[in-house]
């Protein structure tokens, strides 16, 4: 009896022995993104974040298997139902992912910033001429001829009974004189052809030329930013600053980051699959701009020279890139440790210089 157990006891220290250690273990990694990132060749895979991974993988003697995902959304409730244990890509560290209960961040390997796609329109003639009807230049034109309507009757109300033959009785010819003697004290020109008698007049037309003062200042800036415009070829409706894009058709791609920062602001999302139907979106002009990751941008345009888009002089925000594992992951340490080492040693900079530039 003793000798059965004695053999129950080293079978059970054998079999408990022989388990391999968690990092033994194969792990199943998700990867999802766009290039550079995420590099789909054929059979091969690379990319800055593929890179940085098998950097971390390599350091700390990982065997894995790569499964593709559908998208970061996709691979995100992947890890968060235990399908895959690491999620790799340019996948954003955000306030909203970080609440999901099931997941988990590695330190950030990589500070990205969020970029924005505009469309790249040669100016036309009449989108030239256009400026000067927009609505700077002509609600400072409608205030002046609203102005010099109010001057115009005033002065005729006082001098009409005084003075008829410069300022007739009757309203429309008296008006008009009126409006014209306006114009011309606001222009300096002095045609002396009609000027006021009376004191109530006089009065009137000394607080006008003081008044027209501001109203030419008003009307020559309008007219500058209008001709500076013209020259420059830029438009009134394009955008170069972010509130330019609040109620705006903004394409995105699903399950991004792009999407939770269109999503706060005022803008008409116009949803895509993957960075290729967003830049459709751009090409047949149903969108009016593209939130992507900047990086991802850049390549895309780098690599795509004929397209007729550009890069906005802007950012919308900051964004950190990790891995996505489960919480309290024991791998989390070590990979954090490697992430670090490569960052501090120049690696990272290094793998996502030979791809960017």
């Amino acid at each position: 009896m003793r000798t059965v157990r004695r053999w129950s006891v080293v079978l059970a220290l054998a079999c408990f022995s022989s388990a391999p250690p968690l990092q033994a273990n194969q792990l199943k990694v998700g990867i999802s993104g766009s290039a550079p990132f995420v590099i789909e060749d054929g059979n091969t895979s690379s990319g800055i974040s593929l890179d940085i991974w098998r950097r971390v993988a390599e350091d700390n003697n990982l065997s894995y298997t790569l499964i593709q995902q559908p998208s970061p959304q996709a691979g995100i409730e992947a890890v968060d139902k235990g399908r895959i244990d690491v999620l790799v890509g340019p996948i954003s560290i955000t306030s909203r992912r970080l609440a999901i209960p099931g997941i988990d961040f590695t330190q950030p390997y990589y500070l990205g910033k969020a970029g924005v796609l505009l469309p790249l329109n040669p100016p036309s003639i009449l989108s030239r001429v256009g400026v000067f009807f927009g609505w700077a230049v002509m609600s400072s034109v409608l205030v002046l001829i609203s102005v010099l309507l109010v001057v115009g009757s005033l002065i005729w109300m006082a001098e009409r009974n005084h003075n008829s033959e410069q300022f007739p009785r009757a309203w429309l010819p008296g008006i008009s004189s009126g409006m014209w003697f306006a114009l011309v004290t606001l222009t300096t020109v002095g045609y002396g052809d009609k000027a006021p008698i009376t004191r109530t007049g006089r009065g009137i037309t000394g607080f006008w030329m003081v008044i027209s003062l501001v109203a030419v200042s008003s009307l020559t800036a309008s007219l500058a930013s209008a001709f500076t415009l013209f020259l420059s070829g830029a438009t009134e409706t394009a955008i170069s600053r972010p509130d330019q894009l609040n109620g705006r058709r903004i394409a995105v791609v699903e399950g991004t980051s792009g999407m939770e920062l269109a999503q706060r602001g005022d803008m008409r999302i116009v949803a895509a699959p993957d960075l290729k139907g967003a830049i459709q979106f751009m090409t047949k002009k149903q969108a009016d701009a593209l939130i992507f990751d900047r990086p991802a941008l850049r390549y895309h345009l780098k690599n795509n020279p004929d397209l007729a888009l550009r890069l906005a002089p802007f950012t919308l925000a900051e964004e950190t890139y990790g891995f996505v594992i489960k919480p309290n992951n024991p791998l989390r340490t070590p990979m954090d440790v490697s992430i670090l080492r490569l960052q501090r040693r120049g690696h990272v900079e290094e793998i996502a210089n030979r791809l960017l530039n």
